[in-house]
């Protein structure tokens, strides 16, 4: 059975750049609102006095509400196509930013964060569902890490830009500015994407029933749960709250000087991803798979996680940029399980494992608020606790390599056999 699109499906270069670019500019948006919360966090903490463990569970808010969505998206996007999901989804972002905007509680921000995660929990799953019939096979791992420099874009954006505008807007204005522009950025997909037409089969053929029970039996997406619950998502997890509090209480930064160190780390991400766009299709004819280079990337980066630990204080945002560049190679699974299945079941199994990613994110970042808090609870100093939490994920993070090892060991041999 072939997993790939029609060649009639494909669009034309042109199209597809429109397409690409609109989906972009709402992933763009739904990114930003993702890693604001790092910048934001200084003033949170202070105006509402939220310790880590909250700061966690309202950054976590997000990806939980981004996490609850996934099954049913994974089916409606095979079903109505990304164009008609995205643009439902959205406007609940923008009911969910207003409501962050006007939250006068830590109960309310938590709610309004939620439910704003839910709204742009398609953005990144609505084109890649797309993007695996639209674009020919050797384009889709390069448009899915040009959507996630994209995202990086979005992080970028979350930093400096977010810091210099807080003192004219504050953060409820932010958040009232965030609301119109994925107003906008709706216009562009109603006006860009195509339609959606259920896929025609070979005469005589019946499309394979893919459901998520069969996804989550499928052998190459067990191999890769550990690498994205665990490592990936506790990359995320850093890059988008904790690197913020470890260069303010570990480092002795102060708010502006984490705000650039949050910038040159999500700037690094945003080249990182642009490369992985250039020479994926080039490593991937020369016999890389993602499956070989995170074999080679997760032990790289869990060593430059032991030495930030160790180093502690001189331990700057580079080191933590370098961190996050080698982690990279954890997104490379995501549009690997989406070549692994049908294309009639790619929406189905980009969001299964999004959920995986992101309920791993909530997971991760509430986890790490925890166990600082309870370092705290056995007389650690704030800067011990910090560095102890981390390196207890970074412990998991081996575990869940070795994981990954066993399985593919596992496969190996049963294809050997």
């Amino acid at each position: 059975m072939s997993t790939t699109a029609s060649p009639a499906a494909w669009l034309a270069p042109r199209a597809a750049v429109g397409v690409f670019l609109a989906f972009a500019l709402a992933y763009f948006f739904s990114t930003l609102i993702r890693a604001i919360t790092a910048t934001l966090s200084p003033v949170l903490s202070q105006e509402l006095a939220l310790n880590a463990s909250d700061l966690g569970l309202l950054a976590g808010g997000y990806f939980f509400g981004f996490a609850l969505t996934q099954l049913p998206m994974g089916r409606w996007l095979d079903r109505y196509g990304p164009r008609r999901v995205i643009l439902c989804f959205m406007v609940v972002a923008v009911l969910g930013c207003a409501a962050f905007a006007t939250a006068t509680s830590f109960s309310g921000l938590l709610a309004a964060r939620v439910l704003t995660g839910m709204g742009v929990s398609a953005c990144l799953m609505a084109p890649l569902t797309g993007y695996r019939r639209w674009l020919r096979p050797e384009l889709l791992l390069r448009a899915n890490s040009w959507m996630l420099m994209t995202g990086s874009l979005g992080m970028v954006a979350a930093t400096l830009p977010v810091q210099w505008l807080l003192p004219v807007l504050g953060w409820r204005g932010l958040f009232w500015g965030l609301a119109v522009c994925i107003v906008l950025s709706m216009v562009a997909l109603a006006w860009r994407v195509p339609g959606w037409a259920a896929p025609v089969e070979p005469v005589g053929a019946a499309p394979p029933a893919v459901g998520y029970a069969e996804i989550a039996r499928h052998p190459f997406f067990r191999q890769m749960v550990g690498i994205g619950f665990v490592f990936y998502a506790g990359m995320l997890a850093i890059q988008t709250l904790w690197a913020g509090p470890w260069m303010v209480k570990v480092a002795g930064a102060t708010p502006a000087q984490a705000a650039q160190g949050l910038f040159g780390i999500n700037l690094c991400m945003l080249v990182t991803f642009w490369l992985w766009g250039v020479v994926n299709p080039h490593l991937a004819r020369r016999g890389w798979s993602a499956e070989r280079l995170i074999a080679w990337g997760v032990p790289l980066a869990l060593a430059v996680l032991a030495l930030n630990v160790t180093l502690g204080a001189g331990a700057g945002w580079p080191l933590w940029a370098l961190f996050c560049v080698c982690s990279s190679v954890g997104a490379l699974a995501q549009p690997a399980v989406g070549m692994a299945l049908p294309a009639q079941a790619a929406g189905r199994a980009l969001s299964a494992y999004n959920l995986v990613i992101f309920a791993g994110v909530f997971a991760m970042q509430w986890a790490i608020g925890l166990a600082s808090d309870a370092l705290g609870g056995l007389g650690w100093s704030e800067p011990q606790r910090l560095r102890g939490a981390l390196a207890l994920f970074g412990l998991a993070s081996a575990l869940a390599y070795a994981g990954f090892l066993r399985a593919q060991h596992r496969r190996a041999a049963g294809a050997a056999g």
